[in-house]
């Protein structure tokens, strides 16, 4: 049996096919023909006591660290994987039924990025979460797949391309030719990992505990891979670990950059080891189209420039990094071929194993 079918047309009528980028720290999802319509954090805050969803997206991240001791702001995606199925699951729903306007009607198809590096277990998680959130077909397509494809990169070509997409929770790195990942690398190294980083950092040298929020501005800010034409200073705001007390501390762009540089130096390693096992005619096609960088670690300063360097490669920094998987499964959606070529093999139809 195909892809499609005439129930499946019927439920169609009702329903607007959508394009999730699930990722660790936000989800965007798109609609066939109207583009991006949700850019929200992938947060979740819930009663202890009742267990009822009080908000999901941007005003449960809000809550975060700011919330009574029986409400709760969870993040079910860990490292690009489903840590928590059901909150996951009734996400997704408030999203699907969002862009529906709460119809109950809408069963749409759904094109959703996962990562490279995930087992067979978190594939059906995240397959069988969209399903019970209301889609009525979910397609599963690997994030690096999504993102070369989201960057303009020619995918389908019998030459080779190279994506470097780093998200919150993973990095994934690929080398792309023929609609398929002749390699592919995966990584549980992002976004969240250099937040960590600089959290860390701030307690072990200025005793000082800072929360995720204030980590992931501060990293925003004067956060680097490579040295800057001019170095900054930043002041850290938090609690003096001895005392108890507020205190804030100026720290500058060279220190962050060293706090950041073992996340750094573990993106840098999984490039390098991804282009030792590209097969040698596939090699020369990446020195002449370069390198391209997606996902919100792409904006990290300098990050482009390190990885040259380490490399000997030209790189790039892909248009609108952020959009690069959501952009790429939502083209996915429009050419019914390409969904067929590039989605992962796993049973796209409810209740199919």
């Amino acid at each position: 049996m195909g892809l499609f079918s005439p129930l499946a047309s019927l439920f169609g009528l009702f329903s607007h096919d959508i394009a999730i980028d699930l990722g660790t720290a936000n989800t965007l999802v798109m609609v066939r023909g109207k583009g991006i319509v949700i850019d929200e954090p992938s947060v979740v805050a819930i009663d202890r006591v009742t267990k009822r969803i009080l908000a999901i997206g941007e005003e449960a991240k809000r809550m975060v660290g700011r919330t009574p001791a029986n409400i709760v702001a969870v993040r079910p995606l860990r490292d690009g994987v489903i840590s928590d199925f059901e909150v996951t699951e009734k996400m997704l729903s408030y999203f699907i039924r969002a862009v529906h306007e709460r119809s109950f009607f809408a069963q749409p198809r759904v094109v959703i990025g996962i990562p490279s590096g995930v087992t067979e277990v978190e594939k059906r998680a995240v397959h069988d979460a969209a399903l019970n959130a209301g889609a009525r077909e979910c397609y599963l397509i690997e994030e690096p797949m999504a993102a070369a494809i989201g960057a303009g990169l020619p995918v389908m070509e019998p030459s080779g391309c190279m994506i470097v997409d780093i998200g919150g929770g993973t990095t994934e790195v690929a080398v792309i030719s023929l609609g398929g990942m002749v390699v592919s690398t995966s990584i549980r190294v992002g976004g969240d990992e250099m937040d960590q980083d600089i959290i860390n950092y701030a307690r072990q040298v200025h005793n000082l505990l800072i929360g995720e929020r204030t980590a992931e501005e501060i990293k925003k800010i004067a956060g680097s891979a490579a040295p800057l034409e001019q170095e900054e200073t930043v002041q850290i705001r938090g609690r003096d670990l001895a005392t108890g007390l507020p205190k804030a501390v100026e720290v500058s762009t060279v220190e962050i950059r060293d706090a950041l540089a073992g996340s750094i130096g573990a993106i840098v390693d999984a490039v390098r080891s991804t282009i030792e096992v590209t097969p040698p005619e596939l090699v020369s096609d990446l020195m002449a189209h370069g390198i391209a960088l997606a996902g919100g670690g792409a904006l990290l300063r300098g990050l482009d420039r390190r990885l040259s360097q380490e490399t000997r490669f030209p790189v790039y920094v892909a248009e609108d990094p952020l959009l690069c998987v959501v952009r790429g499964c939502g083209e996915v959606l429009e050419e019914h071929e390409l969904l067929a070529k590039v989605h992962s093999r796993l049973a796209s139809r409810r209740g199919g194993r």
